[in-house]
């Protein structure tokens, strides 16, 4: 019996070992079955997130074509929704719900700020084209006059109240708290309304140099993404670990050449390139100036035997539109690795979920803030002439003047020009 035990004693642990040796060799195919369902599932993920992303795009493509359609003072009205949902989803970031509940009204403190600055910030940009619009009625015409000439009063005011407001609410132990949220409220206001009144200024000075502008961050963010989904292999920032360098150099590529296209195409609409003087949403018609009007270049020999023409016509507005095509693809997405910077310090993935595939509104921000701010810069240093003209005098003296006033203007200027015609006849 001993030796049997003996016997068998030495087999037991050979066959365990064998079996563990077994074991060991089929370990790796159950793990490289789990890692080929995983890459599966990933590239399902992956496309399946494409596709989501793809059918909000549309979707907002489509409205986007609508309130394009209605016209400047809807666009405007647009840009001011969206400016709202920024704010929310950047107020949502650092509050805290047990600090609010020990601070009933504090959130409305917030709004309250951000409304002020709203009234300041459009009364500014909106006043004279407001003139121009109730001009026809003398009771609209005296209370519009009188609202806009005490208009930063108002606001200063209102700007007192609630800082007053703040300083009466604040708490002991909660100090910390109340003055971040008051610190961040106006960090706030300063991102948010700086590239939004700049967006609704270009918008008034001419649809185009909203939307090209706008296609061209539009454009450059879908190549970036396409372009590095298809060929995307070399990192381009840490910031931001999925955006490559095949990404960022075909979208430069892309939107150079968008732009320059779609200036050409958008230049042929009156709608897209008539500023608006008023706050009607009437049809517009005007002299398109000289950056609308085509010139003419003849195409060289070898090139015009293979096409149907002889010479090609150009806006001198595609010139300047390459401008912002560089900008829109070089500089204007440091705007989103500045976000992507600013998620990681809060530990989010985005900013809020209001668009599916996309996350938030100011996920979608954050380039066209840099790039407004860029298009007004250059429409108002290269675009705008900077002498005097009739209608920059006729505007300051609408809105800057009462009735009474403007009359004894006109007065004094018609003696002044019956003098100047008595000396020269």
């Amino acid at each position: 019996m001993q030796k049997e035990n003996g016997s068998s004693a030495p087999s037991t642990p050979t066959s365990a070992r064998v079996r563990h040796r077994r074991r060991s060799n089929e370990f790796p195919v159950e793990m490289s079955r789990t890692n080929g369902n995983h890459s599966l599932d990933n590239d399902h993920n992956k496309y399946r997130s494409m596709w989501i992303r793809a059918c909000s795009s549309l979707w907002m493509l489509g409205g986007f074509l609508l309130i394009l359609y209605l016209g400047h003072l809807y666009i405007g009205a647009m840009i001011v929704i969206i400016q709202i949902f920024m704010a929310r989803e950047l107020f949502s970031l650092l509050r805290k719900a047990h600090e609010d509940k020990r601070l009933p009204g504090f959130r409305i403190l917030n709004w309250y700020f951000y409304f002020t600055a709203m009234l300041f910030v459009y009364g500014r940009i909106l006043s004279h084209r407001l003139v121009n619009t109730v001009i026809s009625d003398k009771i609209f015409y005296r209370l519009v006059s009188r609202l806009i000439k005490y208009q930063m009063v108002i606001c200063y005011f209102l700007y007192i109240a609630g800082f007053m407001w703040f300083i009466l609410t604040l708490k002991k132990k909660m100090y910390k708290y109340q003055f971040g949220q008051f610190a961040w409220t106006h960090m706030i206001l300063i991102v948010v309304f700086t590239q939004s009144a700049f967006t609704v200024a270009n918008i008034f000075e001419g649809i185009f140099w909203f939307l090209l502008p706008a296609s061209l961050i539009a454009v450059n963010d879908v190549a970036a993404y396409f372009f590095g989904f298809f060929f995307g292999k070399t990192p381009l920032i840490k910031l931001s670990p999925k955006k490559t360098w095949e990404g960022f150099i075909g979208a430069s590529v892309a939107t150079m050449i968008s732009a320059f296209v779609l200036a050409n195409i958008f230049g042929h609409f009156r709608w897209l390139t008539c500023p608006r003087e008023d706050l009607s949403t009437g049809w517009l018609h005007c002299d398109p100036g000289p950056l609308f009007k085509p010139e003419y270049y003849p195409l060289a020999g070898w090139i015009s035997q293979w096409l149907p023409w002889k010479e090609i016509a150009i806006f001198p507005v595609q010139w300047h539109a390459l401008w912002l095509g560089l900008f829109a693809s070089i500089i204007a997405p440091f705007g989103g690795f500045f976000a992507s910077g600013f998620k990681r310090a809060f530990k989010i993935k985005d900013f809020g979920d209001s668009i599916p595939g996309h996350g938030g509104f100011t996920d979608r921000m954050d380039c066209q803030m840099v790039m407004a701010v860029f298009a007004y810069i250059y429409h108002q240093s290269f675009i705008v002439l900077q002498d005097y003209t009739v209608e920059m005098i006729m505007n300051e003296i609408l809105s800057s003047l009462t009735l009474e006033e403007q009359q004894i203007l006109y007065t004094k200027l018609g003696q002044v020009l019956q003098e100047r015609m008595r000396v020269l006849y």
